[in-house]
């Protein structure tokens, strides 16, 4: 719940994605009001934000941003690029290494922009989907990653030089797919809604790429129907 006198506002990096909207669930369950922020960087599968702006809606988001940061100009990921997003790979395979889909900077940047947003809006935390147990090897979804930054933010702010720094708050950073599934059906998530694919093929997920590889793996542990479309089955 939300910690005695502090601020009832929070805001979401929302991507339309199933972990950002569990955690956004998560945070509406602790009582905080939904500054909704969702990041257009250019990225390849830019579906996402238009699943979003629905998400935000039916959840009934105190506000949602929506901001544009070209990454595709810096490149250097599949996802920013025209580099081939990876497909079909085995869980041995995603567990090793930094894949091609990483974006350099991009969760410094997107915590840096919400760390604005806070501050401005007079939120109290930050809430982030992170997650490092069925995760593609992203460095920047680690926790020394997450603290490291709020430190900074702690250091580099007004509200931070006032006393009152904004904070980080992860909730799914140590759960399993199946458990981030199982939670956003308790809480009675849109799964429906959600986006997971790096790389999808018209209004379909790939079935294929990592990120659909892990939604799909978490649904079958959790015992649970995917209701989203896919390509390949």
């Amino acid at each position: 719940m939300v910690p005695p006198g502090t601020s009832r506002r929070a805001v979401v990096l929302a991507s339309g994605g199933l972990d950002s909207t569990v955690t956004a669930a998560l945070a509406k369950d602790a009582g905080y009001e939904l500054l909704w922020l969702t990041i257009d960087y250019g990225q390849r599968h830019a579906v996402e934000v238009a699943n979003a702006r629905e998400v935000a809606r039916v959840m009934h988001a105190a506000k949602h941003t929506v901001l544009s940061v070209d990454l595709r100009a810096l490149g250097g990921s599949a996802l920013t690029g025209e580099t081939a997003v990876p497909k079909d790979r085995h869980r041995a395979e995603r567990s090793h290494g930094i894949p091609i889909t990483y974006v350099p900077g991009r969760n410094l940047v997107f915590l840096s922009l919400a760390a604005a947003h806070a501050e401005i809006e007079g939120a109290s935390q930050i809430y982030f989907g992170a997650n490092v147990v069925d995760y593609s090897g992203y460095p920047d979804c680690r926790p020394e990653f997450i603290h490291a930054f709020e430190a900074a933010v702690a250091a580099g702010t007004k509200a931070g030089a006032e006393g009152t720094a904004v904070r980080i708050c992860a909730p799914l950073l140590e759960m399993t797919k199946a458990d981030i599934i199982r939670t956003g059906i308790r809480l009675g998530v849109p799964l429906h809604l959600t986006h997971s694919c790096y790389d999808p093929v018209g209004g379909l997920a790939c079935g294929r790429c990592d990120s659909c590889l892990i939604r799909r793996e978490g649904f079958s542990r959790a015992g649970v129907e995917d209701p989203i479309r896919y390509a390949v089955r």
